[in-house]
This record gives structure tokens, sequence and C-alpha cells, in this order.
């Protein structure tokens, strides 16, 4: 597999041209950038053993609900919406990055929590859950391009420039989207920041802007604009710090007239959304109902009748009336679970060419056996494990979000 972006695999120009371009970009690849180096967590990872790989389905079947059965309240499966419907059958719970958080710091009972979603999913939950409890990711190699755009020492070079450009005088508060690194959340804890999701982006920054003048946001830009915006902020008050160049592409004049700085990263599955698919589903389905995620460009948000988190998607699209069509633009495995859920309605993708989300892709049955029936013999298998300040203060930044309204 190729791995998370570093600077140094590629020229600037290159990397510049590739994570700008969903052409260049798509989605249904593993990962958009050849890199010099794989994650560290990768490492972790023992090797799963061929048999597993060579199980038919329903074998699988049978040996994850064996091993289920056996383990009973000691596990619990958390899925998240863009997983495939052959992972989700077996979730406990379903929902988005948000909600899989909520269910996480609920836990009382549960040994051990199978997160059947991406790694920084998972590092939140053990941060989230009780010290005791065991966090396991079935496959080390479901990441995320998103998050690993935000390299956690880009972070603190550009949040020193930016310190030494406004001067103290000038307060600003970072909030990291879930979708990054616990360092990075440990970082925003430590600094009066926070952690956000699509579903509470914009409470966020009425919290942030309650405390700063200004709002470093990161990893993703379309989120951060989208999100700016719809609190009134005005585009040339929304600047994009480009982690690849010096002093990220910005003078001290834009960044002091700024209100909200975002980072130079994107979802290569939602970027791929434009707005000639929605003037084409326009005309051919007159009276269609466009949602699209806010990870989508600006311009698509705006040219959509709605924009909000999976969790908003999922409950306008089943609330509503039956006869209704919506075109969806967001990760193809929840469109087509809607789809399904709601017979009486016409329920498609914006985006013709399939769309997954492909490190989520990585999660299959195959590990779920392999990780439970491991469990059944007294070993853990993929354990994700935060500790000492990291978690300390990453625990600060998720629980100020859990706290708000």
């Amino acid at each position: 597999m190729t791995a998370t972006m570093t600077k140094q695999a590629l020229t600037e120009d290159e990397a510049l041209a590739l994570y700008t371009n969903p052409e260049t970009c798509p989605a249904d690849k593993l990962e958009p950038i050849p890199l010099a180096e794989e994650p560290a967590f990768i490492a972790w990872q023992r090797d799963i053993p061929k048999q597993y790989l060579d199980m038919k389905p329903e074998e699988l079947d049978v040996r994850i609900s064996h091993a289920r059965a056996k383990l009973g309240e000691r596990v619990i499966i958390l899925g998240h919406h863009y997983q495939r419907d052959e992972v989700i059958k077996y979730a406990d719970y379903t929902g988005d990055s948000f909600k899989l958080a909520q269910y996480a710091a609920a836990q009382e009972k549960a040994e051990f929590v199978l997160f059947c979603g991406v790694h920084f999913m998972a590092e939140s939950a053990d941060i989230l859950t009780r010290p005791d409890v065991k966090v396991l990711l079935p496959n080390m190699a479901a990441g995320c391009s998103m998050a690993d755009m935000a390299d956690p020492d880009d972070v603190y070079e550009a949040w020193d420039i930016i310190a030494e450009t406004l001067g103290e005088d000038v307060k600003v508060i970072p909030i990291t989207y879930m979708n990054s690194a616990a360092t990075l959340k440990a970082f925003v804890g430590e600094r009066e920041g926070m952690v956000c999701t699509s579903s509470n982006a914009g409470k966020a920054f009425e919290y942030a802007f309650e405390r700063g003048e200004k709002i470093l946001f990161f990893p993703d830009q379309h989120l951060g604009r989208n999100t700016a915006w719809a609190a009134g902020i005005a585009l040339d008050e929304i600047v994009l710090w480009n982690w690849l160049l010096p002093d990220g592409g910005l003078t001290p004049e834009q960044l002091k007239k700024a209100r909200v700085i975002c980072w130079q990263g994107h979802c290569s599955t939602h970027q791929r959304f434009s707005v000639e698919q929605i003037e084409k589903a326009r005309k051919e389905h007159p009276g269609i109902n466009i949602i699209v995620h806010p990870e989508c460009r600006w311009e698509v948000v705006q040219a959509a009748d709605q924009n909000g988190s999976t969790e908003k998607i999922a409950k306008a699209i089943s609330g509503a009336p039956a006869g209704s069509a919506w075109a969806v633009g967001t990760e193809i495995n929840l469109v087509n679970r809607l789809a399904k859920q709601n017979p009486d309605k016409t329920v498609f993708c914006l985006d013709p060419v399939i769309c997954p989300c492909s490190t989520m892709y990585r999660i299959h049955p195959a590990y779920l056996a392999w990780v439970l029936e491991g469990l059944l013999q007294g070993e853990v298998v993929n354990e994700v494990v935060v500790e000492g300040d990291t978690r300390k203060w990453a625990l600060v930044a998720l629980e100020r979000m859990l706290a708000l309204p």
C-alpha cells in the first residue's frame, strides 16, 4: 500500500497539483499520493493470518456470530456510516464520528470496543472510554488521507509563525476537526481550543469567537470555509494556509485581516462533487432535493438545497415524504444504504463514479473475525492506545466538544 503524505516525497508543484485537483486525486485510489514512508501506527499491526482472507462470506459470518455470542457484553462494535453493509450488520451502534464518540464515552460495561472506522476515530474512542477499556481497530491500515494532510510538525510551525506575525495582543483559538491525530487534539486542548465534527462545527466557532478574535481551523479547508460563511464571515476574511509554502503562502496583511485561517486539507471523496453534477441532477429530475456534506467545496454547498453531517443527511431523507427525490453528495456506502432504507423515495449519489471512502473500506469482515476470535483466546490484536499528556489534553478538547449545547 501507499502511505500518508510527507513533503519529502514530492515536489511542491506535484503535491499541489495532486491535492487540489479531484481528477488527479480520485476517491477510488487507496491513497492519493505515494509517500516516502508509512504512518507509524501501521507498524503496530501484525499480519492477518491467511486463513481468514481465504474464508468465504458464509464462514466469516458464522465465526463472527459465534465469537460475538461467546463474548457477550464484554465487547461492543461501533460502525461508522461509511462502512460497507457487510460490516455494518455486526455493529451494535452506527453513526457519524460525533455520535460514535458519544457512544464510546457512555460505555460502562464493555471491556473491549471494536471500532469499525478509521484510526483517528479509534484514538478518540480510547481517549473517551475508561482506562481499563481496550479499543481495537480491525485493520491498522484504515487511516484518513485528510487527517494526514495536517502533520503535527507543520501545524506547530504554522502556529508559531501566526503568533509571531499577529503579536501577543491578538488571540487565536485553534479548532481541529475530528479527522485529526490525537496529538493535534491535544495541541488544541492545551491552547483553549476544541475538537469539532461536521455536526457541531458551527457551535465550535461560536465557542472560539467568544474567547478569541481569530480561528485556526484544520485539517479540512472546506468545512472551515463553509462553517465560517454560515457564521456570517465574508470570504475575503477567510484565508487558506498552504503548509507547503513559506509562511503558508500568506502575507502579514492577509493574516491580520483574516478572521478564520483554514488549513489546506480536504476529503478526496467529498472533493469529487461539483456544481455541474448538481445542475445535471436538477435538469434530469425537476424538483429534486440536493443535500451535500459540508466537506464539499463552498460553491457546491452554495448550489445545494441543504448541507449537513451524515447524521443530518440520514435524518433529512428518512423524514422526507414518500415520493420525494434526493441527490446526495457524500460517501456511496451511506447513500446506497439510505436508498435501501427508503424504498418509497428516489435516492442516488450525485457522483456517477463510485466514491467510497477507500481507507474506511479497509475494514473487512475477515479482520473482524480475526480480532474477535483473538479475544476469545485471550489475545488482543490491533489495540489503539493514546497515553500521557496527549491523552490528557486531547480529552480536554473532546470534553469541550461534548459539552457544547
